[in-house]
């Protein structure tokens, strides 16, 4: 077990355990919901006797913009005191997204990582509906994209068009997100995105994580980076 816990010390490394689906809200034993796990970060960052914070990761991700907000926390707590990821057996897609902003990047061998894209669908029921239920839908709206989405048809071309903008764009963002956190170009994170996954250990050797190790050796480089190795380990 890292850490001398012998003696009176002040001094607290936090763990924070980031599991299931991202999702927005308070989440619960199964997701991780952005509101409360952004506090909890939070507490971290504001608690003067926290000299770092482990984000322990297990994650294949989730809301695209739950994803953002907890990234945000992670940046905001970088900003202040040291910040290192343990990767699980899945840190993907939006668990890439909230561990890319750390200072260290620590994986397990085995770790399903990477996964970063984008990602939308939706469900076109016209045909269950009509042939299955004898259920007709008749609209009467006021601008030609006001039923975007509508289960009970299928997407025109156009409307195809303007969610794939949309998709693109949270696409750009999250290789901002990549590029900024791992210190690389966007062009080499778009390289290392779409979509593709990487065990743990291909992941070090392209770059999207720094070294392999489990929870105890990202509390260890979190210790060493805080110039502490007398602290009590905080669990959150």
């Amino acid at each position: 077990v890292p850490g001398k816990e012998t003696g009176f010390t002040k001094d607290k490394i936090a763990v924070i355990y980031a599991s299931g689906t991202i999702s927005g809200g308070e989440g619960d034993e199964t997701s991780i919901g952005s509101e409360k796990l952004s506090a909890t970060i939070r507490k971290a960052r504001t608690d003067k006797n926290i000299k770092a914070i482990v984000l322990r990761v297990n994650s294949g991700g989730g809301s695209a913009l739950a994803s953002d907000v907890i990234w945000r926390e992670v940046s905001l707590a970088r900003k202040e005191k040291p910040v290192v990821v343990s990767m699980g057996d899945v840190a993907a897609s939006g668990g890439y997204y909230i561990s890319c902003a750390a200072d260290k990047i620590v994986v397990q061998p085995n770790t399903i990582t990477g996964s970063i894209g984008v990602i939308g669908i939706l469900l076109n029921t016209k045909k269950l509906l009509n042939n299955k239920l004898g259920i007709t839908a008749d609209t009467v709206k006021t601008g030609a994209f006001a039923d975007i989405g509508s289960p009970s048809r299928p997407l025109t071309a156009a409307e195809k068009m303007i969610i794939q903008h949309s998709i693109e764009l949270v696409y750009d963002t999250f290789l901002t997100r990549v590029a900024d956190g791992r210190k690389i170009s966007k062009g080499m994170a778009d390289t290392l995105g779409q979509g593709r996954v990487w065990s743990g250990m291909d992941a070090v050797s392209v770059g999207l994580a720094d070294t392999l190790g489990g929870l105890y050796d990202a509390i260890g480089i979190a210790a060493r980076m805080a110039k502490t190795d007398k602290y009590v380990i905080e669990e959150l």
